[in-house]
């Protein structure tokens, strides 16, 4: 098993740098706000639920934070609506633990309507974001939050994350402030519609990290409604590590089947036809879904296997385009990892693994741990961590989810065991 030791650390992380400013800020009794949760989101699909829009319907997601605060703030998102969107009702709270059984259910108790500029209702202009007045509501770490939102009249295409891990529930009319599910006769285990963040205000806040990666972040192959994606148990790990001391937020802007140099749209090996909710291109990306995160520091990037698997990419195009994303975030003062492309081989139909696309990724990692990691502040090797050694263009059996390109939640864990807390900071 691959640990911890097969990290190459290069420079020295920046964030450590900060350590004086978040110390004043503590001295001084100031309190600011920090990323806790956020979700990358995309122009719905050409068809179904996500092109039409939701129309006097009620949605209720699950979001797990990854700090906590005295108060919160909510961001709701039109970034890729096509007309302003109405927001009838928002409210906020806890589950009802009393009934583990039903996601929906909530605890009455914990139930705050979320407001706008001091009125309940609100509209997102077309490619807005909308923010909520800050609630005071004390957040826990790693615990479960459900935010509900009704849409009185039609919303048109909807700006979502297709890949929550997470069973949403829709419904009929204002369920904002129904305490139990009955009313929710959807129930997709997928989708976060119209919301895009979740802060919170928290003092000596070393910020937040920012994972920038694909469906293996975004955590395809992960169980549903268990927050095993590697991102989140990074962020347990975080919370675990040093429990006294305030530790950064950990954002998952990853989205399944994004690629650095295409399009979501555009085909792939295999007839993978595309979608939308495979994002734009992460160069793209970078100024709506990295740089404006609350409190950013720190950006993990992981990206490049859908390049080459979907559309034979070389490695000289992947390397330019990690380098470009590496410049940009240091032009803006963040601390920059990158991963190494993991094993894929046993996955899909003829011609989405081939030897050929292997040497491509091999050589991508060959640069990644020699002169080219160089330019990064640190390389998390987890192709090392997930590959079998007996066959290393394979995923190790044991951290296999079946599909023979995404870990199981025992490779996700080895994915967060194998990132050093100090080069976050810690």
């Amino acid at each position: 098993m691959a640990s911890a030791a097969t990290l190459l650390i290069v420079g020295t992380p920046a964030v450590v740098a900060s350590a004086d400013t978040d110390s004043d800020s503590a001295r001084h009794g100031r309190s600011e706000w920090a990323g806790s949760w956020a979700a990358a989101v995309t122009r719905g699909n050409t068809v179904g639920l996500t092109n039409t829009g939701l129309n006097n319907q009620s949605i209720r997601m699950t979001v797990h934070t990854s700090v906590g605060g005295d108060r919160l703030r909510v961001r709701l998102t039109n970034l890729y609506g096509e007309q302003a969107v109405k927001v009838g009702h928002a409210t906020i709270a806890r589950p009802n633990t009393a009934t583990p059984d039903d996601r929906s259910d909530i605890d009455p108790a914990s139930l705050r309507e979320l407001t706008f500029g001091g009125a309940t209702s609100a509209t997102i202009n077309k490619g807005a974001e909308l923010l909520s007045d800050p609630l005071d509501l004390p957040v826990n770490e790693q615990e479960d939050l459900l935010v509900t939102l009704h849409f009185p009249v039609l919303t048109g295409p909807v700006s979502f994350h297709g890949q929550s891990r997470a069973t949403t529930f829709i419904g009929a009319n204002d369920l904002t402030t129904a305490a139990d599910g009955a009313g929710f006769t959807i129930k997709p285990n997928c989708c976060w519609m119209f919301l895009s963040g979740i802060d919170v205000e928290r003092r000596l806040s070393p910020g937040a990290v920012v994972v920038y990666g694909d469906s293996i972040a975004d955590g395809n192959g992960s169980t549903v409604n268990a927050n095993k994606r590697w991102p989140d148990l990074l962020a347990a790990r975080l919370a675990d590590a040093r429990p006294e001391v305030r530790t950064p937020g950990v954002l998952n802007m990853s989205l399944a089947g994004n690629r650095l140099n295409h399009e979501g749209p555009e085909p792939g090996a295999g007839g993978f036809p595309g979608y939308n909710e495979l994002g734009p291109n992460a160069l793209a990306r970078l100024n709506e879904d990295v740089f404006p995160q609350t409190g950013v520091r720190t950006l993990i990037t992981h990206l490049g296997i859908n390049d080459i698997w979907m559309n034979g990419d070389s490695a000289e195009s992947i390397i330019a385009a990690l380098r470009q994303l590496n410049q940009q975030a240091k032009e803006r003062g963040l601390t920059s990892l990158v991963g190494t492309i993991t094993p894929y081989e046993g996955n899909g139909g003829p011609g989405v693994w081939t030897p050929e696309k292997d040497a491509t990724r091999q050589a991508v990692n060959t640069w990644l741990r020699g002169p080219g990691g160089q330019e990064f502040d640190g390389v998390l090797d987890f192709d090392a961590v997930l590959r079998d050694p007996a066959q290393p263009s394979r995923l190790l059996p044991a951290y296999d989810s079946g599909d023979h390109i995404h870990p199981n939640d025992t490779g996700n864990q080895a994915m967060a065991d194998a990132v050093p807390l100090r080069l976050l900071g810690l």
